[in-house]
């Protein structure tokens, strides 16, 4: 038996070796108190997420959320009494740290009335508090560090009980274990991580054989709220399963050493044609090189014959004129390098196709021109706008030319429910092949009251334009 109501008073620390039993110990742990005691459990493999299918776990997603809104949803998990999952597997451990440290500080600075007891599980907390620096930014680690000491010096005083797993003692910060008052210690091999257990039970060193010889699922236990004695524990089933579980020994497909290593040295597949990324999926047309595309217009004019030798154009209705100049502009915006050309150079080759095409004046001036064309390579085709796509232009209008591109892709993308594009795409209908361009020009434009743009813990990006109540999110 395990007096939960001391363990709130005087925190809890396991070790184990990888196998020894210490997440199954964890979720016993959970499972027998969920009903009793309010949980949070920081999951940085995403073990514990089962929870919320028996016992009503919240399962958070550390990699879908910004700072902002990790902070957030903490707050409203101490407000509520919500017992939470966090669950960090889709971050690197960077992130991890980062997006841990910043949901601690948040549950530790709640208002004090919001203080409710609460158990905090923290499954590896090797890599929240480790004792080195490691290969991990200083930033993230300081501030994990950080949060983990708060937790288990001060949390107690704010309903906080820290319950901390750890595979070595040594790999784990010393003034966050030394906080605990309650043992578990599991299956180790290692003697300094033997003796140090030993003194930790108050055991004599030459007792640190039998932590070698533990059985999986079998602990000593000591501390106020287990027994006043060094204990042996041995940890009962559990309702949940983690999603990592393997059930046992799968024998090798049936295959020669030759099927095999023909399926291993076999051709990559050949990639899929390549699409528009803001059109209807057909495949773009023939590119033509930008490099090339002043040389190629240059040619044609020297190549065009005098006038004396050209018959006249046949004169085409207003409709016709308009589809002429609209197949040109889209055949254009579909070439591979067009953003990156000069707009002078564009409308000239512009004029030069239309002509071609039995069209004498398409009646566009420059500044037109380039409209009509930031609108092609965002993949709108719209002659006469309406609703949405009408208010998305009007507020493409008050914005540099150079911008409209962008901006109206990340408007299109928005109105369709289609994916956010991304920095290299961006940067493309900029005319850059800099991201970190295309990353100053969406700055520009959520200074300019435009867009607003939020970044979650894994980099995924969203944009929002407030004034048309849309978004898109990069897939």
């Amino acid at each position: 038996m395990l007096d939960i109501e001391e363990l709130l008073a005087t925190r809890l620390l396991v070790q184990g070796n990888s196998g020894s039993g210490k997440s199954h110990l964890l979720r016993r742990l959970l499972e027998k108190s969920a009903a009793i005691v309010q949980q949070v459990v920081i999951d940085p493999e995403g073990d514990f997420v089962s929870l919320a299918e028996t016992f009503g776990h919240v399962v958070i997603d550390g990699a879908a959320y910004s700072e902002g809104e990790i902070v957030r949803l903490a707050a409203r998990a101490r407000e509520h009494r919500a017992s939470v999952v966090l669950a960090l597997d889709g971050l690197e451990i960077d992130n991890q740290m980062r997006c841990a440290a910043q949901f601690l500080a948040a549950l530790f600075d709640a208002p004090d009335r919001h203080w409710y007891p609460a158990l905090v599980i923290v499954d590896e907390a090797q890599l929240f508090a480790p004792s080195a620096s490691g290969e991990v930014a200083d930033d993230a680690r300081r501030a994990s560090l950080a949060a983990m000491t708060n937790l288990m010096c001060r949390g107690r005083k704010r309903g906080l009980a820290g319950v901390i797993a750890t595979q070595r003692l040594a790999k784990l910060a010393k003034n966050v274990a030394a906080e605990a008052s309650n043992f578990l210690m599991g299956r180790t091999f290692l003697d300094i991580d033997m003796i140090r257990a030993t003194d930790l039970l108050g055991m004599e060193r030459r007792q640190a054989e039998q932590i070698r010889d533990l059985e999986r699922g079998h602990f000593l236990g000591l501390g106020p709220a287990i027994s006043r004695r060094p204990v042996s524990v041995r940890i009962g089933s559990v309702e949940t399963r983690a999603k990592s579980t393997v059930g046992g020994l799968t024998p090798p497909p049936l295959a020669t050493g030759d099927d095999m290593a023909a399926l291993l040295h076999a051709p990559a597949p050949e990639p899929p044609a390549q699409t528009d990324l803001w059109g209807d999926g057909a495949p773009a047309t023939a590119p033509i090189a930008a490099a090339n595309l002043q040389a190629s217009i240059e040619r044609q004019a020297d190549a065009s014959p005098s006038a004396d030798d050209l018959a006249p154009l046949p004169d085409l209705s207003e409709a016709e004129a308009a589809e002429v100049a609209r197949a040109v502009m889209a055949e254009m915006a579909g070439e591979d390098g067009c953003s990156f050309l000069p707009a002078a150079t564009l409308f000239q080759d512009f004029t030069v196709r239309c002509r071609m095409r039995g069209l004498k004046d398409h009646g566009l001036d420059a500044a037109d021109f380039r409209k009509r064309f930031s609108r092609a390579l965002a993949g709108l085709d719209l002659e006469e706008p309406d609703g949405q796509d009408a208010r998305l232009m009007g507020l493409a209008d008050t914005i540099p030319a150079e911008l409209m591109a962008p901006f109206l892709a990340i408007g299109k993308a928005a109105i369709a429910g289609e994916p956010c594009p991304d920095d290299e795409a961006l940067a493309v209908l900029y005319g850059t092949r800099s991201v970190g361009r295309a990353r100053r020009m969406l700055e520009h434009l959520e200074k300019s009251d435009l867009v607003v743009v939020r970044t979650d813990f894994s980099g995924r990006r969203s944009v929002a334009i407030p004034r048309l109540d849309v978004a898109t999110v990069m897939a």
